[in-house]
């Protein structure tokens, strides 16, 4: 039974590396802050996650399982709402989304009349 957590450590190891790998490549990659940060906060959040999730099967110790949970946790509960207060800055700042972004929901609504 042993082998078999260790297996399972390993892969949940590496899917977290790459979740996170595939994070900031996204941070490189993508054209705006918007997207940036959307790769950040998924993707970034999942890897981290994982890994921690690992951790927890490796110790075998209620109190690193404790930690990693609550890890896993607070990942979850402030990395959607961190980058969101974020994405709101930076849109009320002046950054625009980037062309690719076909609706902007943020922008005054324009005004017909003047047609």
């Amino acid at each position: 039974m042993n082998d078999f957590f260790e297996v399972l450590v390993g892969i949940v190891l590496v899917i977290g590396a790459l979740f996170s790998l595939v994070a900031s490549i996204g941070i490189i990659r993508l054209k705006d802050v918007y997207m940036r940060m959307h790769a950040a906060s998924k993707a970034g959040t999942l890897g981290s996650g994982l890994m921690l999730i690992a951790l927890a099967i490796h110790a075998h110790q209620i109190d690193v399982i404790t930690r990693a949970a609550a890890g896993v946790v607070f990942f979850l509960l402030t990395a959607p709402v961190a980058a969101h207060l974020l994405a709101k800055a930076a849109y009320e700042v002046g950054y625009k989304p980037c062309a690719d972004t076909r609706i902007d929901a943020l922008a005054e609504p324009e005004d017909e009349t003047k047609v």
